[in-house]
């Protein structure tokens, strides 16, 4: 069966968990109005495809995804304490579903593969009848799920995803990103750089082998060179390497004092370990103190590397330590959810889950090409990051973006990261031609 059969099969749907069996004609296409579209709901509920990593790489985050997706049904139904429905400078949902219809939904595992995520969001499509699909902690996977989204006819709503190709040369006009990408990461991190590190370093990369290390290395490099490091040395490693020893040995040797980590979840865990264990934030090299830097950076993540990440610079979408109104709402549903904070991932998907569902509300449809007329230049506020803007041009969030530091002095182990800046959206906003993000939107897609 492809997205464009119509036939019967059966869903497997979520409820507060327990998984229910409905009957389904899936897909079909609907006229309403002056819309024909796919997967247009019929009954009182309408479901939503959460497209995950539950194992791999990046599981952790993906763990966190799934509880936050599954907070943000309960409170788009009206269950709960509402949290950012209470902040949210939108006031379209009221706590009733999505257009009078209860939120459902089924899940995927990503694997942290391109493959095994577009086939998982292919059967969601196809086999559950979504109207949106959203998730993933890879770009690769990203990008090959909202290529997929865009073909069948469907809304994708990215998750964590920062490779600057999102939302730029693979942008598409049925997908739309809320996290920050790695060109943003430089535009924060290198003034603060700068005024701890100095003007003359000499930094070695080690990246993970796919679009997203490949735009971070090069967002980061670009940043620091403009400061007048010299960039020593590119060297890419594959994903799920586990083993970094073979990486980071050549490091010694090669006369760079700093070295940056383009690792996500539990790769960089692991290389952040292994390269304090090789001693070398104990180093002196070229008469300076040798330093790590961490690009990307997330509380799972300085979790699982512990005592590893005091005193090391990165940045970060959100904190769950910040204290406006919206973050603070956030933490205290999710807390009293689940008994620990939520992480970064978790935000930015449990806003996407929102956006999307206030999107439909103010469109009045479920038609893809609607919504995201609703998405697209969209200015809103009360999400954790301050008066946030959903450019048209490439579907990219521009809001604050965060550089943390590893805690000297933990209070928990959640307490691991402080929040040195809070960068202003104006100093990470950047034209949507540049090289690094020349593209197109295309025409968005209803699936008929």
């Amino acid at each position: 069966m492809t997205v464009f059969d119509k036939g019967v099969s059966r869903r497997s749907l979520m409820k507060g968990g327990v998984a229910l069996t409905a009957g389904l004609a899936a897909p079909h296409f609907f006229t309403k109005s002056a819309y024909a579209y796919l997967n247009e709901p019929t009954g009182g509920t309408v479901t939503l495809g959460f497209n995950v990593p539950q194992t791999g790489a990046y599981a952790d985050e993906g763990a966190d995804e799934l509880r936050a997706y599954q907070l943000a049904v309960k409170h788009i139904n009206g269950e709960g304490d509402g949290g950012m429905l209470n902040t949210f400078s939108s006031k379209a949902l009221k706590g009733n579903g999505i257009l009078g219809k209860k939120v459902e939904y089924v899940t995927g595992d990503t694997q942290t593969k391109s493959d095994a995520a577009r086939a998982s969001a292919k059967r969601m499509i196809e086999k559950d009848g979504v109207v949106m699909v959203t998730g993933g902690s890879s770009s690769g996977v990203a990008i090959a799920v909202q290529s997929l989204c865009q073909e069948a006819g469907i809304i994708f709503m990215a998750g964590l995803t920062h490779s600057n190709d999102t939302t730029g040369k693979d942008r598409r006009a049925n997908g739309f990103r809320h996290f920050f990408n790695a060109y943003q990461s430089g535009a924060a991190l290198a003034p603060v750089l700068e005024a701890n590190y100095g003007k003359d370093r000499k930094a070695y990369h080690l990246t993970a082998d796919y679009t997203w290390g490949w735009t971070q290395e090069e967002s980061i490099a670009d940043a620091t060179e403009a400061l007048g490091w010299q960039t020593v040395e590119k060297v890419r490693t594959p994903l799920g390497a586990g083993d970094f020893s073979q990486y980071i040995t050549p490091v010694l040797n090669s006369g760079a004092d700093v070295l940056i980590l383009n690792h996500y979840g539990k790769d960089m865990v692991n290389s952040l370990t292994q390269a304090v264990q090789f001693g070398l934030r104990d180093k002196q090299v070229n008469g300076k103190d040798f330093a790590i830097v961490v690009p990307l950076y997330s509380r799972l993540m300085a979790q699982g590397a512990g005592e590893n990440v005091k005193g090391i610079f990165g940045s970060t979408n959100w904190h769950w330590s910040l204290s406006d109104a919206g973050s603070q709402a956030f933490v205290k549903s999710f807390g009293a959810e689940y008994g620990f904070p939520p992480s970064q991932a978790a935000h930015t998907c449990y806003v996407q889950a929102l956006l999307y569902a206030d999107a439909a509300e103010r469109a009045g449809t479920f038609a893809p090409c609607e919504l995201g007329k609703a998405l697209e230049g969209f200015e809103f506020d009360g999400m954790g990051n301050g008066p946030t803007l959903y450019r048209a041009e490439d579907h990219q969030c521009f809001k604050k973006v965060l550089v943390v530091k590893g805690k000297d002095n933990p209070s928990s182990q959640f307490d691991l990261l402080e929040v040195v800046q809070e960068v202003p959206r104006e100093q990470v906003t950047y034209d949507a031609n540049i090289p690094q993000f020349a593209g197109s939107l295309g025409s968005c897609n209803n699936g008929a």
